[in-house]
């Protein structure tokens, strides 16, 4: 009787964690409300469906065993204090991995959390590179980065006809770290690409007036204004330019032009902005079409841009932890970096400094839809350029 006693006190003491590791618990931390809300609701989407995916198709090889994807999502308001306590929450209920939200200053949170815990962090919607170069093992991200973005700015550029390219260049800079970052990477980029910046004038985060900065852009007679708004002040951006009567050949807005709700509250003043979501559900890679139709049935549209890199998150993570055979974090997390696939944003590696090598993907607003323009072997339509004035359109 002894024995048994003590076998059946061994059984319920084991048995949280028996229940527990019936499903493979993924922790995520997103900004559903505040000024990322749009974004964040993009990634949640894609988080939603890929696991969906994922479990209908079986679940995860773990030992043998087929499990589960969990997934445990919270809000972290747009706050980057919470997006740290949210995490925290998630590690106490046993997460074996992080997904991240939206935006480079609550990545740039997250991920010190993350390694701290000692738990695999894979985030998109966010390419402030100086996060990768601060050491961290755990941070992986399937996302362009600032150094991809100047490039890949430099290509797309070199697309128009030479004699009509922009030559003059306006930076409009957020005082950030990812503002400060891109405003180089724009500079460095019209070396390669032509055109010299002209203006580069900062501001700071949730400002309602950006005059100054446009009439010095219309005094120098900027052919092209950069700029990484979120999106209520890249909204305010652009209802500003028309009021001011400043007309650039094209402007380049990362972030802000990202959600649906662009072209909803701008109307025909949106149209003709380019953005660098990293994706469009036009492009070319297997999986696009079931997301697609699985995002159609829950939207009620095609996938949204940062809905694309969100689903590929979890097939990465699925992938890795069905290479680990194991629900051990490092083992996970040295699965993910060995990452070798295809997956909806097409083909996947690593760098060393956890950055994702992907394809460059630029998308702008015509006709009140996001049309992809590049790549050119995918593009939905040709890059309009240069844009017509606001009057006119």
């Amino acid at each position: 009787m002894k024995a048994l006693r003590v076998a059946l006190l061994a059984l319920l003491v084991a048995w949280p964690a028996l229940a527990a590791a019936q499903t493979i618990k993924v922790g995520a931390v997103v900004p559903l409300t505040g000024r990322y809300g749009g974004g964040g609701a993009q990634v949640r989407a894609g988080y939603e469906i890929a696991v969906e995916h994922v479990n209908a198709a079986g679940g995860v090889a773990v030992g043998g065993k087929k499990m589960a994807l969990e997934l445990a999502l919270l809000d972290d308001e747009s706050d980057a204090t919470k997006t740290v306590s949210r995490l925290e929450t998630l590690a106490a209920q046993g997460v074996v991995a992080y997904l991240g939200g939206f935006g480079s200053d609550l990545h740039a949170a997250a991920a010190s959390v993350a390694e701290k815990n000692k738990t695999p962090y894979l985030g998109v919607a966010f390419a402030l590179h100086k996060i990768h170069q601060q050491g961290f093992r755990y941070l992986f991200s399937p996302f362009w980065k600032s150094p991809d973005i100047r490039q890949g700015t430099a290509d797309l550029l070199a697309s128009i006809p030479a004699g009509e390219r922009p030559k003059t260049a306006a930076i409009f800079q957020e005082k950030t770290d990812w503002g400060r970052e891109m405003a180089t990477a724009w500079t460095e980029a019209g070396k390669g690409a032509g055109y010299q910046v002209v203006v580069n004038a900062e501001y700071a985060p949730g400002a309602k007036d950006f005059s100054d900065l446009i009439l010095k852009a219309k005094s120098a007679n900027a052919d092209v204004v950069f700029g990484l708004p979120t999106p209520p002040d890249g909204m305010t951006i652009v209802k500003q330019m028309k009021e001011l009567g400043y007309n650039p050949k094209l402007t380049m807005l990362i972030r802000a032009p990202d959600p649906p709700v662009w072209a909803k509250n701008l109307g025909k003043d949106g149209d003709y902005v380019v953005l660098g979501p990293g994706w469009h559900h036009a492009i070319r890679a297997s999986g696009v079409k079931e997301l697609n139709e699985a995002h159609e049935k829950k939207v009620g549209r095609p996938a949204d841009p940062i809905a694309g890199p969100a689903y590929a998150c979890v097939q990465i993570l699925a992938n890795a932890i069905g290479r680990a055979g194991s629900l051990d974090r490092d083992r996970i997390r040295d699965a993910i970096a060995a990452t070798d696939m295809t997956t909806v944003i097409g083909p996947v590696k690593f760098r060393a400094d956890g950055t994702g090598i992907v394809n460059a993907v630029f998308v702008q607003w015509l006709n009140g839809k996001q049309e992809l323009v590049w790549p050119r072997d995918s593009a939905t339509a040709k890059l309009a350029y240069p844009a017509p004035p606001f009057a006119s359109r």
